[in-house]
């Protein structure tokens, strides 16, 4: 790798030329991506990635005509400095709104490398140059710009973050609600029955680690196995399932921890607090994310959370 202070003007060139093919392919990918959801964000990227491929053009006859016809291969990971660009076939999920950023960051980027080569030459000739490169990038953001606003315009943007905002609930919070729930109100039972019949925290922990851990991977299986999320669209099986069984593992293992203190009596009182908190978060998301009444989630929720805990405590006393 070169440092980019070493490059000479002809090789910025080419790695500008280079830069250029890749943006455009990124933005295409993103519409390829978004066209199915976002078609009119797709459009967006589209009418981008051809902007990419004037530009890219541009370049090549303005190095043709100062340097040649032989363009060397160079590319942003040969060069310390840069960013490594993320192509949309690594990300799993895309949300709108990331990719939105990610547009605007990258030409951002492209416009301060322009820049700084540009500080760095005393060539006028080659000074204009860059400095008209940074120009073209300045005009790139400012076109992402204009085509955010007439391709998303009559609240079509709106309706795109609201579609986002649903896939987010459907495909995230959903899952993840289920398990915390699960976990949080169901192990509670073995967790204080432990407690309670032994009086020994050591063994109210083992109970709590092995129900927690044992309900995730039980629930990691039944939500990977319940849908494949192409009707439903509510996503991919494997990553909802990881979603509800590591949630449902933590949902149990909040109020399993305090039983690491060897006290009884005061790991029981902060592992009823730590169940309090819990009960409450999930409220709070059931008010935030599923349009519940807060004051009703929270009934809900505490009255199940007390009887379950109630029986736990009665059938380890007895």
């Amino acid at each position: 790798m070169k440092n980019f202070t070493e490059l000479t003007e002809k090789e910025v060139l080419a790695l500008a030329i280079s830069a250029e093919e890749e943006d455009g392919r990124i933005y295409a990918d993103f519409a390829e991506r978004l066209r199915e959801d976002y078609p009119d964000s797709a459009k967006i990227f589209q009418d981008m990635s051809a902007e990419e491929n004037e530009h890219r053009r541009s370049l090549i006859d303005l190095y043709a005509e100062k340097f040649g016809q032989h363009i060397p291969l160079i590319r942003r990971q040969d060069v310390r400095g840069f960013s490594p660009r993320r192509s949309a076939w690594q990300l799993p999920t895309l949300r709108i709104e990331t990719v939105r950023q990610a547009a605007r960051q990258m030409e951002t980027e492209s416009s301060r490398f322009y820049r700084a080569a540009a500080s760095r030459t005393t060539d006028a000739a080659i000074r204009k140059l860059l400095g008209d490169l940074a120009e073209v990038e300045d005009g790139h953001e400012r076109t992402a710009g204009d085509l955010e606003e007439r391709a998303l315009s009559g609240g079509k943007r709106q309706n795109e973050d609201d579609s986002a905002r649903r896939r987010f609930v459907l495909q995230i919070v959903q899952p993840g609600l289920v398990g915390l729930m699960d976990g949080s109100v169901s192990t509670l039972a073995p967790v204080f029955a432990a407690a309670f019949a032994t009086h020994v925290s050591w063994n109210a922990f083992l109970v709590g680690m092995a129900a927690s851990i044992g309900a995730g991977i039980s629930m990691g299986f039944a939500e990977a196995l319940s849908d494949d999320g192409k009707i439903s669209g509510r996503g991919t099986p494997i990553i909802r399932g990881l979603i509800t069984g590591a949630m449902t593992t933590v949902g149990g293992i909040g109020h399993t921890l305090p039983y690491l203190i060897p006290n009884f009596w005061t790991a029981t009182s902060v592992a009823i607090a730590v169940v309090i908190v819990e009960l409450a978060v999930i409220s709070w998301i059931r008010w935030k994310y599923m349009e519940t009444n807060l004051f009703r989630a929270a009934l809900q929720i505490m009255v199940g959370g007390a009887l379950v805990f109630a029986c736990g405590v009665l059938i380890g006393s007895s």
